[in-house]
């Protein structure tokens, strides 16, 4: 893998990692791990994540942060809190809607680049209630997954890989709260990510 020219790598908190404190604007996430990899030597890294955002905030700022820096590669990773939201604020997203928003935002990427990698959200549950998000994160998955494929995306299984992770290494050491990755965490992130990118 050799990437050159801009790469912007955004969606939630997951990728924004505290990027507004960070001098450099990486954050402390995967993101800034990918940026200093030799691979990517060659780029100008973008971390545009914003902690809280759902699908439809992505879609509303995708011209002003993806489009506007002209990239080579966009890599999204999106979604988890558009199933958490119906668990602690009673604010669900169908998976309906979800698709709608989805296939939106990947016509919209199609225009701004040719290569577009798609992290699947993920959840690796901490407790018996957070297990129960699988019903309503899984259809989500499934519709990145088809999406992926019907505009020959790059798909990451982050939520197949992670959890494979999770049982070999325990789950709180990944992500102690189920979602936001611990640096451990962060570092299987950005191992997955350059694994999955190398062919192209």
């Amino acid at each position: 893998m050799t990437i050159s020219g801009t790469v912007v790598f955004t969606g939630d908190s997951i990728t924004d990692a505290g990027r507004s404190a960070d001098p450099s604007g990486l954050g402390e996430g995967y993101v800034a791990l990918l940026a200093a990899d030799p691979a990517l030597a060659g780029a100008t890294v973008v971390n545009t994540g914003i902690g809280g955002n759902r699908l439809p905030d992505l879609l509303a700022r995708l011209d002003r942060d993806v489009a506007a820096h002209r990239p080579e590669l966009v890599s999204v990773m999106i979604g988890i809190n558009d199933t958490w939201r119906r668990y602690d604020s009673d604010d669900p997203t169908t998976t309906a809607d979800f698709h709608d928003g989805y296939a939106r935002l990947l016509e919209q990427l199609d225009l701004i680049t040719a290569r577009v990698v798609l992290m699947e959200p993920f959840l690796l549950p901490v407790t018996a209630d957070q297990a129960t998000w699988r019903e309503d994160l899984d259809p989500k998955i499934a519709v990145v997954r088809d999406l992926a494929a019907d505009h020959g995306a790059l798909l990451i299984r982050t939520d197949e890989l992670l959890n494979a992770r999770a049982h070999e290494e325990g789950t709180a050491t990944l992500a102690a709260d189920g979602v936001h990755p611990t640096p451990r965490g962060h570092r299987a992130l950005a191992e997955i990510w350059r694994s999955a990118v190398a062919d192209l």
